[in-house]
């Protein structure tokens, strides 16, 4: 599961040839424009290229603009992401480890970044093409680990993420109980690092 996860945060978009594609980059620019701060509940189910489900989870969704960003799993197994806007720490508390990196190496080839980094270089990372409601946003790098992911809205509200990795895995995020931010909510892209909790520390910075 935390693997899910982490694939999820590194999957956190455009220039593109045709018109079309411009006019849907732009539609889902519009559409993020009105989505500045989120708070939702999610359940997850991850099924194999075979659609077998293999996975099955979860837990409490949180993204503020810009570039802060909060997942935390709380079934079957705990695990949190949390962006603060400079730095994404990944915690497993079963294995008392949590990993840092830099948030721009976690947007890197990242759709699910288009929720919370509106810049236009990361725009320019991926192709974005509309059907109906949903946005299929696929990222032009080849190596990328998340190849498609779509954005789906009833109106203004975002609904459902479906991420699909290079195994041909697809994981859903389904959306309920959508509100926006309070103040006290603000803690929840704070992170710290409980005592005696072993640390990976893979920001650039921190190897120079």
């Amino acid at each position: 599961m935390l693997k899910s996860l982490s694939t999820l945060v590194f999957t956190l978009p455009l220039v593109v040839a045709t018109s079309v594609y411009a006019d849907d980059s732009a539609s889902l620019k519009q559409k993020l424009a009105n989505l500045d701060n989120l708070k939702a509940d999610f359940s997850q189910e991850v099924t194999d290229v075979n659609d077998k489900v293999i996975q099955q989870g979860a837990g409490t969704f949180a993204l503020a603009v810009p570039n802060q960003f909060y997942w935390h799993l709380t079934q079957p197994d705990e695990s949190l992401i949390v962006a603060d806007g400079q730095d994404v720490w990944i915690y497993n508390p079963f294995a008392e480890e949590v990993s840092v990196v830099d948030f721009n190496q976690a947007i890197d080839a990242s759709p699910i970044a288009l929720l919370v980094h509106r810049d236009d270089a990361t725009w320019q990372a991926y192709q974005v093409s509309q059907k109906d409601e949903c946005y299929q946003i696929t990222p032009k790098a080849i190596d990328a680990s998340v190849t498609q992911v779509d954005i789906c809205f009833t109106q203004d509200t975002l609904e459902v993420m479906k991420l699909k990795d290079q195994q041909g895995n697809l994981s859903v995020f389904s959306l309920t109980n959508q509100t926006s931010l309070d103040d006290d909510d603000d803690k929840l892209f704070q992170f710290t690092v409980p005592e005696g909790v072993d640390i990976d520390d893979q920001r650039l910075k921190a190897l120079d």
